[in-house]
């Protein structure tokens, strides 16, 4: 009897996802998820902080159960596992004697390091099949290849917007093969795993929760283009600072996969196909290609993407970015929200970033180490592209430096922003 593993790991979704796509289904399917041990009990070098953060634990596991849920009234289930990836989906395809390994193509180098070891320990037993997924394009209909991208984002759009077309997104599937009847199922209670993430609660200011999952993932798309129409108004409100509406805030579900950016494209195309067409709904897509842009660059990039290694220790003066304690109030709101509730709005992630780099000569590479233990969309490639980028170092060198002053005037004229985040250092400054 013929069985595969569905290797899931930033593809929570069962909509548009190529791991269930098939070409002849095998007769027993094993889906699993590995979260990697290390990111629970090593710290992050240079900072007392894990890789993954509450919010973001949280959030994960809430997609883990609806996935489950969702794999289980097609036939299947999910069985999730903390420890080494590759050891655990290794001894599964041995155990099962597993003809295929499925798995989505990731950016980030400890995810493709990951995928080769796999192959080396399982070659000539059981066959490793690494798919696109996920983003707009996948390698095949990019409109470069991937070694030949173009060190700017500027060079990548206008080749994407003149030589491709999206692909639509797929389907859910209706029914799945079984699940192997001797193999292990379920996942342990998030209390067990993580108390500290099991009782995480966003601070109430951030005026938005996420939930994770799928649906929730829908439903904020539907609430975000067909409920309210604040696509229409994407484009002017994006920079803003509070507010549920001012973003889209779609990126936890997008970071996870329990959207793809096909899913997004196809809604903001059917809300315009009715609606029309503006600058706004131009720019939503604008951003989803720079997502995609960071995700390929990454691949091109490898170990290169975080710099040099190892992280210096961390002084003073990033304590106090960290802690929200710089004096700036525009920076200090952001990182007290960013601690209080796992996320932060673009313009506040780019303040932030600058003031720590360009004003008080910090390491980018430990910026980006924080965020990505505080994050609750933490997105390997956007997250370190991003500060990468913002930083002027690696495949887009030009000097970049934000007034933070003249920011806080332009986006938080009346001291709004500032004001509302003024008292939260005392319960939400220090590391978690």
């Amino acid at each position: 009897m013929s069985t595969e593993i569905a290797w899931f790991r930033h593809d929570l979704r069962l909509a548009d996802n190529p791991l269930l796509a098939f070409p002849t289904p095998p007769e027993q399917l094993l889906c699993v998820y590995v979260l990697d041990a290390s990111w629970l009990e090593s710290a992050l070098p240079g900072l007392a902080a894990r890789r993954v953060g509450p919010a973001r634990l949280q959030f994960l596991w809430q997609s883990l159960i609806e996935l489950r849920g969702e794999l289980l009234k097609r036939g299947s289930d999910l069985l999730v596992r903390i420890d080494d990836p590759v050891t655990v989906v290794a001894d599964l395809a041995e155990r099962h004697a597993a003809t295929r390994v499925r798995v989505r193509h990731d950016a980030g180098c400890d995810e493709d390091e990951a995928v080769a070891t796999l192959a080396a320990r399982l070659e000539g037993r059981c066959e490793v099949v690494r798919t696109d997924g996920g983003m707009l394009f996948d390698a095949s209909s990019l409109p470069t290849g991937v070694a030949d991208l173009p060190t700017s984002f500027s060079a990548f759009r206008r080749r994407a917007e003149k030589a491709s077309q999206v692909p639509e997104s797929g389907p859910a599937p209706v029914t799945l093969p079984p699940w192997p009847r001797e193999a292990a199922r379920g996942l342990p209670p998030l209390h067990e795993v993580s108390p500290e993430a099991a009782g995480w609660q966003p601070d109430p200011r951030g005026r938005f929760r996420f939930a994770g999952g799928e649906a929730a993932g829908r439903a904020r798309l539907d609430h975000y283009l067909w409920d309210t129409a604040a696509v229409a108004r994407y484009k002017q409100t994006r920079n803003g600072l509070v507010g549920a509406d001012f973003s889209t805030r779609l990126s936890p579900w997008l970071a996870h996969g329990c959207l793809s950016a096909r899913q997004v494209h196809d809604a903001v195309r059917a809300w315009e196909n009715r609606h029309g067409g503006n600058d706004s709904t131009y720019w939503l897509v604008f951003e989803l290609l720079w997502r995609d842009y960071f995700h390929w660059a990454a691949h091109q990039e490898g170990r290169s993407l975080f710099g040099a290694r190892p992280l210096p220790d961390a002084g003073a003066s990033f304590a106090a970015w960290r802690q929200g304690r710089t004096g700036m109030p525009l920076v200090d709101a952001a990182m007290r929200e960013l601690a209080a509730t796992g996320w932060l709005s673009n313009r506040a992630r780019q303040n932030a970033a600058s003031f720590l780099v360009r004003d008080l000569g910090g390491d980018w590479r430990l910026g980006a180490a924080w965020f990505e233990h505080c994050l609750v969309d933490h997105d390997v490639a956007s997250n370190w592209g991003n500060w990468r980028y913002l930083a002027g170092v690696g495949r887009d060198a030009r000097p970049r430096a934000l007034d933070v002053q003249d920011q806080a005037g332009r986006y938080d004229p009346d001291g709004t922003y500032a004001a509302l985040w003024a008292s939260a250092v005392a319960a939400h400054g220090e590391a978690p």
